[in-house]
C-alpha cells in the first residue's frame, strides 16, 4: 500500500508539474497584435489588429479571397476606436468600437464599419449588424510589403487617412472631423476663467480664418509681460501681417528675432528672420 501511495503522489506531482509548465509557456504569434493611436482634432483615433505575413504566399484573390468578407488582418476581428462622430469617405458615423471588416477586390474595395466588435474573424459576421460601408479604389505598391500594416497617413488637424498595405496592395480611406462648433464654445468657456489661454485661442483662430483682429486682441494679450518669448513674437508677427498690419508684424519680428539672439535659440532665429522678411515684402 505505502508503495502504491508513494507512486500515485508521484504521478500526481509529475501531473501538477506538467501543467504548470503548460500554464506558463509563452511562444510568440505567428500575427502579432499591433496597437495605433491618433490624434485627430481634439479627440483620438485607435486601432488594434493582429498581423499575418505572406510568407511567399499569394495575398490578395488566394489567400485573402476575392469579393469575399475579410477580418482585415489576422485572428480577432480587427476593432476601429473614435471618441467621437466622423466622416468616413463623407460619410457620419457615430462615436464607439467597431469591427473593420473590408471586402478586397480587383477594382474595388469595400470597407464595413460593424457593430460587433468582439469577434473571431468573420465565422459570424452578419451583414445586419453594419454600420456603414464605403466603396474606394485599390493602388499597386512599388516594392512587397511582408507583413501586413495598418496605418495613419496624411494626417491634419481635423482630416486623416487610413491606409492598410499588404504584398503590392495599399488602400486607404479619409477619416474626418467637424470639431469647430465644440471647440469654440470650449474657447468661450476659458475665456470666462480667471486664467485665459490667449495664446491658444489666438493660433486656433489665426490656423482657421476666424475674426483676425480677436487674433491680434488675444495675441497683444498673451504678449504681454512675456520679454523673453521669441515664439510669442513670431506667431504675433504672423498673425498681424495676416489682419493687414504690416508694420506691427515687422517690428513683433524684429523683437522676436532680438530676443532669439539673447537667447543663442536659433530655431527661432531662422523663425522669426522669415517672418520678418515676408512682413517686409
Amino acid at each position: 500500500m505505502k508503495k502504491l501511495a508513494l507512486t500515485i503522489l508521484v504521478a500526481a506531482g509529475l501531473v501538477f508539474t506538467s501543467s504548470q509548465a503548460e500554464a506558463q509557456l509563452k511562444l510568440p504569434q505567428p500575427s502579432s497584435t499591433q496597437f495605433i493611436l491618433q490624434d485627430l482634432g481634439i479627440e483620438q483615433v485607435s486601432v488594434v489588429y493582429q498581423r499575418p505575413s505572406a510568407k511567399g504566399r499569394t495575398v490578395f484573390g488566394d489567400l485573402v479571397p476575392y469579393d469575399q468578407i475579410w477580418r482585415t488582418g489576422a485572428n480577432d476581428a480587427t476593432n476601429i476606436t473614435f471618441q467621437s462622430e466622423v466622416s468616413i469617405e463623407g460619410q457620419k458615423l457615430p462615436a464607439g468600437t467597431y469591427a473593420l471588416f473590408t471586402i478586397p477586390g480587383k477594382d474595388e474595395w469595400t470597407i464595413v464599419f460593424n457593430n460587433n466588435a468582439k469577434q473571431w474573424g468573420a465565422y459570424t459576421y452578419e451583414e445586419a449588424d453594419d454600420v456603414l460601408r464605403v466603396k474606394v479604389k485599390p493602388q499597386t505598391l512599388p516594392s512587397h510589403v511582408e507583413t501586413f500594416t495598418i496605418e495613419f497617413d496624411n494626417v491634419h488637424e481635423q482630416a486623416l487617412d487610413l491606409s492598410l498595405s499588404w504584398e503590392k496592395t495599399k488602400v486607404s480611406f479619409n477619416i474626418a472631423v467637424d470639431q469647430k462648433q465644440e471647440i469654440l464654445a470650449s474657447i468661450d468657456e476659458a475665456m470666462k476663467g480667471q486664467k485665459k489661454p490667449y495664446f491658444q485661442a489666438a493660433m486656433y483662430y489665426f490656423a482657421n480664418d476666424i475674426d483676425m483682429q480677436k487674433a491680434v486682441e488675444w495675441m497683444k494679450e498673451a504678449d504681454k509681460g512675456n520679454t523673453k518669448a521669441p515664439h510669442v513674437k513670431y506667431w504675433k508677427s504672423l498673425i498681424l501681417a495676416k489682419a493687414g498690419d504690416k508694420a506691427g508684424a515687422i517690428k513683433a519680428a524684429e523683437e522676436g528675432l532680438a530676443m532669439a539672439k539673447a537667447a543663442n535659440n536659433q530655431e527661432y532665429v531662422k523663425l522669426n528672420t522669415q517672418a520678418l522678411n515676408a512682413a517686409k515684402k
